[in-house]
C-alpha cells in the first residue's frame, strides 16, 4: 500500500472510531455520573499510554523528565483531561448527544477567537464570516430551528458544550508548543489529570465499583476517545504526503457520529440538528479554506 493511501486508511479509521464516542458517552452516562465516567476512562487511558511507552522502550525518557516539564504537564493535565472532559461529559448528561457533539464541534471557530488575545493575531473578513456562520448553526442546533422556543433551551447544557469547545481550543494552542514525544507527554498530562479527577470525584461525587456494562463503557471511552485513536491519527499525519488532505477527513466525523447516535444511543436525529451541524461545518470550512492549496 502506498504511503499516502496508508495515511488515508489510518485517518479514516480514526474518524470512524471517533464517530462512535458521542453515542458511547451517552450510554455510559446512563450508568455513571460525569465524574465517575471520567475517572475510569482516565485510568484506562493511563494504562494504555504506559503500555505504549514500555513497548517502545521509552521508560528512561519518562524518568528523565525535568521539573519544568512536570509543571507544564500539571497545567496541561488540568485543561485535558480534567477540565475539558468534566465540562464535556456534564454537557452530554444535560443535552441530547446530537446537540452536544454539534456544539462541541465549534472548537476551530473558538480557536480563531482565542488567537486574538493569546497569539495577538488579527482576524480578517473571512474569519468574521466564518464565526457568524458557525454561530448561526449554534442557534439552529440549540433552539432546534424554533427561535420562539428559546426559553425552553437547556441553557446550562448549551453553555457547557460551547465551553468545552473553548477549553479544547485553549488546550490545542498550548499543546502545539509542547515538542516532547506525544505519548510521553499525554501520559504525563493524564497522570496529573487523574489526580485532579480523583479529588473532584471524592468531593463532588462518590467512588463506586461500577457494574460490567458501566465499566465497559468507561473503558471504551478511555481507549477510543482518549487513547488509541490519538495514536492512529498521529500516525496518519506522519504518513501523509499532504497533511491537509488527511485533516479534511475530520469533516466527516460529526455526520457519521449522528448515525451511531441514532443506531446505538437510540436518539431520533432531528432535521434541525442536521441543518445546524451543516451550517457549523460550513463555517469551520470557510475558516480553514486555503485557496493556495487548491
Amino acid at each position: 500500500m502506498k504511503r499516502n493511501n496508508l495515511a488515508v486508511f489510518h485517518a479514516l479509521l480514526a474518524v470512524l472510531i471517533w464517530s462512535t464516542v458521542a453515542a458511547a458517552f451517552k450510554l455510559a452516562l446512563r450508568r455513571l455520573d460525569h465524574l465517575q465516567l471520567l475517572l475510569f476512562a482516565t485510568i484506562t487511558s493511563l494504562v494504555f499510554y504506559f503500555l505504549v511507552i514500555v513497548i517502545r522502550k521509552k521508560l528512561p525518557l519518562l524518568k528523565a523528565a525535568t521539573p519544568k516539564e512536570y509543571l507544564r504537564s500539571a497545567l496541561m493535565g488540568f485543561l485535558n483531561p480534567f477540565l475539558y472532559y468534566v465540562v464535556l461529559f456534564r454537557a452530554y448528561s444535560l443535552l441530547p448527544a446530537q446537540q452536544a457533539q454539534a456544539l462541541n464541534y465549534t472548537w476551530p471557530v473558538m480557536l480563531v477567537l482565542l488567537s486574538i488575545p493569546l497569539l495577538k493575531q488579527k482576524i480578517g473578513g473571512r474569519s468574521i464570516i466564518a464565526i457568524l456562520v458557525s454561530f448561526a448553526g449554534v442557534v439552529v442546533v440549540s433552539t432546534q430551528g424554533n427561535l420562539e422556543s428559546f426559553r425552553q433551551v437547556n441553557l446550562e447544557g448549551v453553555l457547557l458544550a460551547l465551553g468545552s469547545a473553548v477549553i479544547w481550543a485553549l488546550y490545542w494552542v498550548f499543546e502545539q508548543r509542547d515538542e516532547r514525544d506525544a505519548v510521553l507527554r499525554f501520559f504525563q498530562y493524564f497522570s496529573f489529570g487523574f489526580i485532579y479527577i480523583l479529588i473532584a470525584t471524592l468531593l463532588f461525587s462518590r467512588l463506586i465499583l461500577p457494574d460490567l456494562p458501566a465499566l465497559g463503557g468507561a473503558v471504551y471511552v478511555g481507549l477510543f476517545e482518549m487513547g488509541v485513536t490519538f495514536v492512529v491519527w498521529a500516525l496518519a499525519l506522519r504518513l501523509a504526503e499532504q497533511p491537509a488532505q488527511v485533516i479534511n477527513l475530520i469533516y466527516l466525523m460529526p455526520f457519521i457520529s449522528l448515525f451511531f447516535i441514532n443506531l446505538v444511543a437510540g436518539e431520533r436525529i432531528t432535521p434541525a440538528t442536521v441543518v445546524g451541524l451543516v451550517v457549523i461545518v460550513v463555517g469551520v470550512g470557510i475558516q480553514r479554506y486555503n485557496p493556495k492549496a487548491v
